[in-house]
């Protein structure tokens, strides 16, 4: 009977014990000796010689006094001079309040002089109108020319900036010298609006209120569009007096509804006409007549 082979008995090693980590030493130590000894050093050094900081010597003491009480005097002065200059400066400001105030009251004196002056150059006109060819002439003249207030049929037209205009507006940039913003309304697209008007058969235009002659000028400073160097803000309502429907219809049908149509197509001006039955429109702020003279000097040429 065979017995199976035992294996030769495992001898165990004594271990030795191990040495630290050198890893945790470095970490042990520096957990201990968290200040450097070179800088605990040099602070023992500084202390014990009596250093804190401070000027030790008499002439660097008294460096440090004057330039003390010199920025003391600056103060002083400087707080000195403000509250003697305080009352002046009040008495300034008042003068300069009262002055505005003055200017202000001889301008609206002017204001109403100037109102009362117009009313009586129109009162003569209307006067000199009658006596030379009728009431009916001098109506019609009055009307014509924006010196008197009107009322009647006729067309409510709006023009407004794009939507996206205040932040900048998009698309391609329309040829301009004075507006950046190609979804803004320029002063030459209220020119066009009006004299399109015109051109159907309006009778009398305004333009936010403002009354709209023969001397009068459409223009832009800035950004903003002037009519009769008045400024105006969007929207702009243009307000035209004549056969309602057939003015409506020939102006958006003409050259200058087509510009303002494709205006609003390209660009998103917004635009809206209506026909209104009864449109009030006021007088002309002023008419100035000028009279053509002949001349009397001689071509010397």
């Amino acid at each position: 009977m065979c017995g199976m082979p035992q294996q030769p008995p495992i001898r165990s090693t004594p271990t030795r014990p191990s040495r630290p980590d050198a890893s945790m030493s470095l970490i042990t130590n520096v957990m201990d000796h968290s200040l450097d000894d070179g800088y605990a050093e040099a602070a023992a050094r500084k202390k014990a010689a009596g250093e804190d900081g401070l000027p030790r010597t008499l002439r660097a003491r008294l460096g440090l006094a004057v330039a003390l009480v010199l920025a003391a005097l600056v103060v002083t002065v400087g707080a000195a001079q403000a509250r003697v200059a305080a009352p002046t400066v009040a008495k300034e400001r008042q003068e300069l309040i009262d002055r505005i105030d003055r200017e202000t009251a001889a301008a609206d004196k002017l204001e109403r002089d100037v109102d009362k002056l117009r009313g009586d150059v129109s009162e003569r006109q209307g006067q000199a109108l009658r006596e030379s060819g009728g009431n009916t002439r001098a109506d019609l003249v009055g009307i014509l020319a924006g010196a008197t207030e009107v009322h009647g049929p006729g067309v409510k037209l709006v023009v407004d900036d794009a939507k996206e205009a205040a932040t900048g507006g998009g698309g391609n940039p329309r040829e301009t010298a004075g507006f950046s913003d190609t979804g803004r309304v320029r002063d030459r697209d209220m020119q066009r609006v009006v004299n399109g008007l015109w051109q159907s058969g309006a009778e009398a235009v305004s333009v936010n209120g403002q009354r709209l002659t023969a001397l009068s000028a459409i223009r832009a400073a800035g950004d903003a569009i002037l009519v009769d160097n008045r400024p105006l803000v969007p929207p702009y309502t243009v307000l035209a007096v004549g056969d309602g429907q057939r003015l409506s219809t020939r102006f958006q049908n003409s050259p200058d509804g087509l510009y303002l149509h494709a205006l609003q197509d390209n660009y998103g001006i917004r635009t809206s006409i209506s026909v209104e039955s009864d449109l009030r429109l006021p007088a002309a702020p002023s008419v100035i007549v000028r009279t053509a003279q002949p001349s009397t000097e001689k071509d010397t040429s």
